[in-house]
Parts: structure tokens; sequence; C-alpha cells
């Protein structure tokens, strides 16, 4: 039987580029089934006992706290380790070596590295299913993923289809694996119309660009924010990496790319939804995306990571084979939660 995710011939999420829009549509069949229990609705227990190592070598959050949890939500334990200096390999251990033993420990691997390559350097030595969670300047597959499940989401909520739709993407396109994630899963789609905008120096990659270029999408780069955007149906704006620059990228970046109320209104039709992979600098000096646009409708970032927990469930129970075993499982919970997540939420989470 052929996996629906693999690489090599193993049950491994290591890039979007494994990804077809047949694959990515059951993945996204199997979250909608999953949803329920991810706005604790239901439970499902499909891996009960199994066990997960979420090993984190570069800081994390979200990521790591949403794969932990999407696991324990279906039944699963989960062992973390956070930080380089912390794990045997700050003693001269192999990628390989940690694979090997790690995989004598548990059922599944997460792994996030700081070294564009290394989670895939992680999957060749073992044979458990294992889940890219950010290499360096590399890929992030599950959030373009949860990204591309919310942009589906947000515009069908208008009525809108994903072929077809204008998608804007700001900021750090050289260091943001968000957005070299996602940008090749929008590929997949048809009639796409993408406007990148980012500081010259700090432009999407050309072998990226290579990568998703095809007869039926317009790729259109700038590096500054005006009516470029009146059209747009999503922009997604991201962090800029400056803890992946050389000496002297920063002083590229300037206020006039920053996405507030103000540039939104002025310049974006009212529909537009802004999106954002989080974490943002909410420092006043670090011109991300700004808080001034937290009470908006179209501030979708909350609803965007709450997707991340039904779409990470659906990854490891397609990795783990017992995605047919989902409904089957599915209980009512006995605990009562509330309507709303957070205190200026604008849409339900159990809609």
């Amino acid at each position: 039987m052929s996996l629906l995710i693999s690489s090599e011939n193993k049950p491994q999420l290591l890039s979007v580029s494994q990804m077809t829009l047949e694959s990515v549509n059951a993945l996204f069949h199997y979250a909608d089934i999953l949803k329920p229990v991810a706005s604790r609705k239901k439970v499902c227990r499909v891996l009960e006992g199994a066990v997960l190592a979420n090993l984190f070598f570069e800081a994390s959050t979200r990521t790591r706290i949403s794969f932990g949890a999407a696991f324990c939500r279906l039944g699963g334990a989960v062992c973390d380790t956070t930080g380089f200096t912390t794990s045997s390999m700050a003693k001269g251990e192999s990628i390989a070596d940690t694979s090997r033993v790690i995989s004598g420990y548990v059922d599944a691997i997460v792994l996030r590295h700081p070294e564009k390559g290394a989670v895939a350097e992680f999957a060749r030595a073992t044979n458990l299913p294992v889940i890219n969670g950010g290499d360096g300047p590399g890929e992030h597959p599950s959030q373009a993923l949860l990204d591309l499940y919310t942009i589906i989401k947000e515009l069908s909520r208008s009525g809108k289809d994903i072929n077809g739709s204008h998608i804007a993407l700001v900021g750090d396109l050289k260091y943001g694996r968000t957005v070299h994630s996602l940008i090749k899963l929008l590929s997949l789609y048809k009639g796409l119309k993408f406007t990148l905008i980012a500081p010259k120096a700090l432009q999407m990659p050309s072998y990226i660009l290579d990568e998703v270029s095809n007869g039926d999408n317009i790729i259109e780069q700038f590096s500054v924010l005006d009516n470029n955007v009146r059209d747009i149906d999503i922009v997604y704006a991201t962090r800029i990496q400056k803890e992946r620059f050389s000496a002297g990228e920063d002083d590229n970046y300037s206020p006039e790319l920053q996405l507030n109320k103000r540039f939104i209104d002025k310049y974006c039709k009212p529909s537009v939804i802004v999106m954002h992979p989080l974490p943002r600098d909410s420092r006043a000096e670090a011109f991300d995306l700004s808080t001034d646009l937290d009470n908006d409708p179209r501030l979708a970032i909350f609803r965007q990571t709450d997707n991340g927990i039904p779409i990470r469930m659906a990854l490891f129970a397609v990795l783990m084979g017992v995605e047919s075993n989902i409904q089957s499982s599915l209980r009512d919970t006995t605990w009562k939660t509330p309507h709303f997540m957070g205190p200026n939420d604008h849409f339900t989470l159990h809609e």
C-alpha cells in the first residue's frame, strides 16, 4: 500500500515538495474530521500508548506546544527536549547517532534544527515517522499546511475559491522558511497571483521562484508597500529573521514595510484577510505586524494558530497509519469549554 505522505518510502514529512493536491486534500479531510477534537467537543484516542519525541534544538513556543498538544489529543504521550546545549550533540554526538538512539525510545519524532538540511539527515537514520518542525532558513512544512488550510477556510467564508486568488507575501522572504514552504504549496493551485514585497536584500530566493514558476500563476516583486496590494485577497506578513542576518542586512528593513490598520484601511479592499505565522515582534521599533489590528475581524492570526492543532493531528494520524480509525474513535468530551478562546475572537472555535 502506498503511503499518503512519504519520503524515500518512509512515513516522513520533510518538505512540502512531497505533497500533491491529492494528498493535501486528503490531509485536510482528516483535519476537518478532527476539528471537533481540537475545539474540545470530541475526544479521540487512536494513538493511545504511543510516545512522541519533540526535539527542538532551536527556539519555539507555539510549534513545539501545538505538536505536543496534537499528539496528546490523539491519546499519546510526549517527551520534550529544548535547546542545543542541553543535548548530547553538544558533546559531539552525530545527528545520525542521535536519530538512531531516540528511535529506540519513541514511536514518532518532530525535529527542529537551526541548520538547513539537518532534519533530512536525521530522518535518513531512522524508519520512524519524522516531521520537519523547521530547519533553519529551509522549510516549515506543517506551518505551510496549516497556513494553506487557513487560507482556504478564510476564503470560503466569503464564498471565494483559492484558485484564481491574489496573495501577497510581505517581509523577510529570504530567510522566512514559512513563506518558502507556503508558496510551494500554493503553486499546486491554478490562476494565482503572487505579490512578493520585501527589501531588495531580503527577497524570495531565486531557486524557490524557479521551483514555483509555471504558466498558470503570476509572480510580481516589489520592495515597498503601496497600492500594489489593492486587489489582494490574503496578505501574509512575516517576522524579520534578524537572527539569521549577516552583517549589515538589518539596515535594509524600514518602517514602510509594516502592516498596520492605517495601511490596510487605505490600500486594501474590505474583505482582505491578514495573516502572520507568529511570533510577531510587538515592540514598536520592530515594524512587524502592528497590534492595532488586534480587534479587527480581518486579522486571522489566532484562527490560524488554532488550525495548527487539527492539521498536526491529521499529520500524526496519517503518518502513523491510523487515519481510518479516527471516525469510530470519536466520543464526546466530559468537560465544558468556552465558546470563544480569546475575549476578542470574532468567530467561534466550534463553527
